[in-house]
């Protein structure tokens, strides 16, 4: 029998005792009246809160569960020391017992026993899923969990899963981990993605009215702040790629020696550095210790360990950006996830503002796309109404489908002389190093239709190809397409028609149909959003001889629309010289016919 030092005070304080198996077994002098009798050892972990308990006696039949016993006992000191942490409650969500490690987090002198669970941890924020999980535990007798958010910007996972015992009081076990770093490792890859979006966001028409240098600093700007302030890169360096001569121009540099900023490298794997490596590979590199890399070429003096990633935008490296520090091994795997996911967005703001370095937009430019802008869209709508209109008179009223007819020429006269002015004043759109204008000559005096639902697509139609010399005309709808093609016949003719797959009125491949009663060969290009085709529009337009190459998929680039223009031109060339060669053969065969009658 194990006594406690009670055991030997006056009997005037009567002793507990609690007894494992048969009551007989205990010695003479025990009053029964004193002793309570459980079935298991199991049971006496329960029986020992009360503390009147002076020992217990474990009759010699229940020996054998002496290692269920010892098993607890174990597996208390387990749970004890384990590494996350765990407590008992009872149905008031009062603390029974918690080991060390919630003793550590909760980081208070007096005991937790008794404390409610969330006074433990400094009553912290429930953000769910479940709003109180050992509510939900005990009412449902089922696991349940929540994340909680201490006021020193802790987080902590809590499983409550709910200990059922017959003849006992319900309680929870309970659960915590701290995962605080998971959480913030998530808010700070969030924090990234809005800079990125921000970065990006950088054309509403405030910031467009700027010049372009304007944007290009402020662009920097933002680079640096986010790069500083958010993932803590004190050094930093960003080149663009020259891609016709391989240089790597320095466009942004912070804490870099003046001579490293001023150094001239090349996307070449040897002798430039690791920069060059990675504008060469495409390939991010870690340099751990920069005394023994044979690649790293210091941006700073003290400099002992880097992360390089390039800038790549649809498989293309447009440059590299460098992020130094002066400890050995200052960046781990997170480090490169953050810098890789920020070169991403920062390449995509390149691009969205046109910073290929040697070639500026000015404000000549940004003027003419102006009058463009304000001036395009309203004689889309001029034209529009002409032809509907002169619809209903033709064979009726010869004098006013001449009179309409005359419109027509004058709306397309005013703006085809804004479009030459504007190509006086202004340059072409600036393009990337060792690209010439000149291979855009072929788009230069061809007349597009572009016919789209979406006044944006049509604003854009006019801003893009305009500028490469393209007269463009728009139309709402499938049936004004028609109309402008029927109303034109005879005075002009387009080059290229770009329609929506999708009109107000009928699909894409129904408008070429249409089209193909009124032309010997439609130039049609089709435009989609990408994986939208409910009616087959595509496939059908492609059986009827639409070119394989002529789709264009929304959102698309300019370099992918200028393409697109091209193909149809250069097809529509084919067509015409197959056209005239069938006319050739067909006269020669006459004449053959004729000499020999």
């Amino acid at each position: 029998m194990s006594k406690s030092p009670n055991a030997t005070q006056a009997t005037s304080q009567p002793r507990k005792l609690i007894c494992v198996g048969d009551p007989g077994t205990l010695p003479a002098d025990v009053e029964l009246d004193n002793v309570i009798v459980v079935d298991t050892s199991i049971a006496v972990v329960h029986q020992l809160n009360e503390p009147s308990i002076d020992g217990v006696w474990i009759a010699r039949d229940q020996f054998p569960q002496l290692s269920e016993l010892r098993g607890i006992v174990q597996s208390g000191f387990m749970l004890r020391d384990m590494p996350e942490g765990v407590a008992l409650l009872d149905a008031d969500i009062r603390v029974l017992w918690a080991n060390r490690r919630l003793e550590t987090w909760a980081n208070r002198e007096e005991p937790l026993a008794g404390m409610n669970f969330y006074e433990v941890l400094s009553n912290p924020e429930i953000m769910g899923p479940d709003f109180c999980p050992f509510h939900t535990a005990l009412a449902t007798s089922e696991e349940s969990n929540s994340t909680l958010h201490t006021a020193d910007n802790r987080y902590f996972q809590v499983h409550a899963a709910p200990l059922i015992q017959p003849g006992q009081e319900l309680r929870l076990i309970v659960t915590i981990n701290d995962i605080t770093e998971e959480i913030l490792q998530q808010q700070k890859l969030a924090a990234i993605h809005q800079a990125g979006r921000e970065l990006a966001d950088l054309r509403p028409n405030e910031i467009f009215m700027m010049e372009v240098d304007e944007r290009i600093d402020l662009l920097k700007e933002n680079i640096r702040h986010y790069l500083s302030d958010l993932l803590n890169f004190e050094v930093i360096e960003i080149r663009l790629l020259e891609h016709a001569t391989g240089n790597l121009v320095p466009l942004l540099s912070v804490g870099i020696d003046q001579d490293a900023a001023d150094r001239q490298l090349y996307a070449h794997p040897q002798g430039n550095g690791v920069t060059g490596y990675v504008a060469a590979s495409g390939r991010s590199y870690v340099c751990h210790d920069v005394e023994n890399d044979p690649l790293f070429i210091p941006g700073m003096i003290s400099s002992r360990s880097s992360i390089t990633a390039p800038l790549i935008l649809h498989d293309q490296v447009l440059g590299t950006i460098n992020v130094e520090s002066p400890d050995p091994n200052a960046f781990g795997d997170s480090d490169l996830q953050f810098l890789e996911i920020f070169a991403r967005d920062v390449a995509f703001a390149l691009n969205t503002l046109e910073l290929l370095v040697a070639q500026k937009a000015n404000t000549a430019q940004q003027s003419c796309d102006a009058i463009h802008s304000a001036v395009a869209m309203p004689i889309d709508a001029i034209l529009n109404d002409a032809v509907n209109v002169m619809e209903g008179y033709i064979g009726h009223s010869p004098e006013v489908v001449a009179r309409l007819q005359s419109i027509l020429r004058n709306a397309r006269d005013i703006k085809q002389t804004i479009q030459q002015v504007g190509q006086k004043m202004t340059p072409l759109e600036a393009v990337p190093a060792g690209v010439q204008p000149a291979q855009h000559k072929a788009l230069r005096g061809k007349r597009i239709l572009v016919v789209d639902a979406d006044d944006q697509v049509r604003e854009d139609a006019h801003r893009l190809l305009e500028r490469y010399g393209c007269i463009v005309e728009t139309a709402h709808r499938g049936e004004e397409a028609v109309l402008m093609v029927r109303g034109s016949s005879g005075v002009v003719n387009y080059d290229a028609i770009i329609a929506d797959i999708r009109l107000p009125d009928f699909s894409g491949y129904q408008l070429m149909l249409r089209l193909g009663e009124l032309m010997d060969h439609v130039p049609m290009i089709l435009m989609t959003g990408f994986g939208y085709d409910p009616g087959h529009s595509i496939v059908k337009a492609r059986q009827n001889g639409l070119h394989p190459k002529c789709v264009l998929f929304k959102p698309f680039r300019l370099d992918q629309l200028v393409d697109v223009v091209k193909t149809v031109l250069d097809v529509s060339e084919e067509a015409a010289k197959k056209t005239s060669n069938d006319s050739d053969d067909s006269e020669s065969t006459n004449l053959t016919s004729q000499s020999e009658a």
